[in-house]
């Protein structure tokens, strides 16, 4: 479990898959990320991530509210179970009504210390299709740049190396 100004971020529990689905369920909201169809799937896609913690000793976690105890979203550094080749990234999604304040970047930024100071990775990546401005501009903030364009993923691929990397920047 880690801790931030607003947040608690800890691992991923049963009873997160309601809340959780509430949002990634959303295809309107999810358009830009990652929408799922049914809460079987959203359930198997943060089971299958959660499990990864066995292999790498990390997984996103569920982001919750401090204040208000409530689950706000999921995130933070994982490597997708679909796609291990890309390696460590930084993935994320925030409900609507908690948009716009903050959180995905205390969330990325919790993730990079992760895996920079606890984790010892060299290489951390980020994906964002190119129209997602809002997750572009948590990226820079967070101190990853743009790579380039991936078109397999239909996504542009940010990277920051851990010698490049300044905490809380």
């Amino acid at each position: 479990m880690q801790e931030t100004e607003h947040l608690i971020l800890r691992e991923f529990l049963d009873s997160d898959v309601d809340p959780l689905y509430e949002i990634q369920g959303d295809r309107h909201y999810m358009r830009l990320t990652a929408w799922v169809e049914s809460r079987d799937a959203c359930e198997e896609g943060l089971r299958r991530y959660a499990r990864s913690r066995e292999v790498h000793g990390f997984a996103p976690w569920t982001v919750m509210h401090r204040s208000e105890g409530r689950v706000i979203g999921w995130g933070g550094l994982g490597v997708d179970p679909s796609a291990p080749e890309w390696g460590a990234e930084v993935s994320y999604f925030i409900h609507p009504r908690y948009q716009g304040r903050g959180f995905a970047t205390e969330l990325v930024r919790a993730a990079l210390r992760h895996g920079f100071c606890d984790r010892a990775l060299q290489t951390i990546s980020a994906f964002a299709r190119p129209e997602n401005l809002a997750s572009a501009r948590v990226l820079a903030k967070c101190g990853l740049a743009l790579v380039g364009y991936e078109p397999a993923l239909e996504r542009n691929r940010y990277k920051v190396r851990r010698e490049g990397w300044a905490d809380g920047a």
